[in-house]
């Protein structure tokens, strides 16, 4: 009988380490940017070159040069979604007017 492997158990709800998410992001934009100067530089051959069908292709790398720099931008400033019930509340101004009504204060008096 087949060994059942199950997911492994999430022992923390911490989140990823801020560095090491910053990090990837800034890896995923380099990485994105290279794309776009390797297309850069493609378009450049294909007009020189000539080769079967380059206009089409030089599209292609033009278009990936005008939309390669606004996805890495999104890309980069995404962040992972927040876990269910993680949204932050703010409180209304009336609700903590009234909470402050209701509770008792302690006072606490010198000489």
């Amino acid at each position: 009988m087949p060994v059942k492997r199950h997911q492994p158990v999430l022992i923390t709800d911490a989140a990823e380490d801020p560095e090491r998410e910053v990090r990837r992001r800034e890896i995923r934009y380099v990485a994105m940017m290279l794309t776009r100067a390797a297309c850069l530089i493609g378009a450049a051959w294909l007009v020189v070159a000539r080769p079967p069908l380059w206009g089409l292709w030089a599209i292609c790398c033009g278009s990936a040069m005008v939309l390669l720099p606004w996805f890495a931008v999104l890309i980069a400033n995404d962040r992972p979604p927040k876990k269910r019930g993680e949204a932050a509340t703010v409180p209304s101004p009336i609700r903590v007017e009234r909470s402050l009504e209701s509770a008792e204060h302690r006072t606490i008096e010198h000489e």
